[in-house]
């Protein structure tokens, strides 16, 4: 569990406390709502993410997964805004998620270099308290530089957690930061799977200022 603060919003002429619990586990998403200087918590999903009759679109994966997640934190609270996540890459029709070992990890990389990808990721927010549900898709678009195979073993071997990054590889840490040329659209998305400007219109939409 991790936990900083404390916040209040004003409704109706009175102080009213609302938490906000995230479903997610991942360090990165912890440290981008952390900058944002708001209170919050975090409860992993357990969802399982691989089932038959998943949707073929990248978006409407993520925002499919984003909601089980959600709604499975959900369960366990009665009030309080829970916000559920999910990210997926997307390469020339087809869904990128977290490598199962180094050489598809190399694989990967070799196949990205010099070509464009995308990096999807579904939100949705669920206010117990005051009975609302607010959800969204963000899209980044990737132009990667062409790289050799000693920067990818370079970076394999810096990395041990290279296979869990659904574009399987880290945008933010190690000598990968160097990979992307260019970048279209939410930076905040690629380089942590949250698009914190995006989280912030959402809490606004349920009476939460920033």
């Amino acid at each position: 569990m991790y936990r900083t603060g404390s916040y209040t919003i004003q409704q109706g002429g009175f102080t009213k406390m609302k938490k906000i619990i995230l479903a997610t586990t991942s360090p990165y998403r912890k440290q981008a709502v952390a900058l944002l200087g708001i209170p919050f918590e975090t409860e992993g999903s357990n969802v399982d993410e691989y089932f038959d009759g998943r949707p073929d679109s990248p978006e409407e994966l993520v925002m499919h997964l984003a909601k089980l997640k959600a709604e499975a934190v959900a369960e366990n609270h009665s009030d309080g805004i829970i916000i559920g996540f999910d990210s997926v890459g997307w390469f020339e029709g087809e869904v990128l998620e977290k490598p199962k070992s180094r050489q598809e990890g190399f694989d990967r990389l070799r196949m990205l270099s010099g070509k464009n990808h995308q990096f999807y990721t579904g939100i949705h927010l669920i206010d117990l308290t005051d009975d609302k549900v607010v959800s969204r898709a963000v899209k980044t678009d990737i132009k990667m530089r062409n790289i050799s195979d000693s920067e990818i073993n370079r970076y394999l071997d810096q990395d041990p957690r290279f296979n869990t990054y659904a574009i399987g590889y880290d945008p933010l840490e190690h000598n990968s930061h160097a990979f992307p040329e260019s970048i279209i659209g939410s930076y905040n998305n690629y380089l942590r799977g949250i698009p914190t400007e995006v989280i912030v219109e959402m809490l606004k939409e349920v009476g939460v200022e920033i």
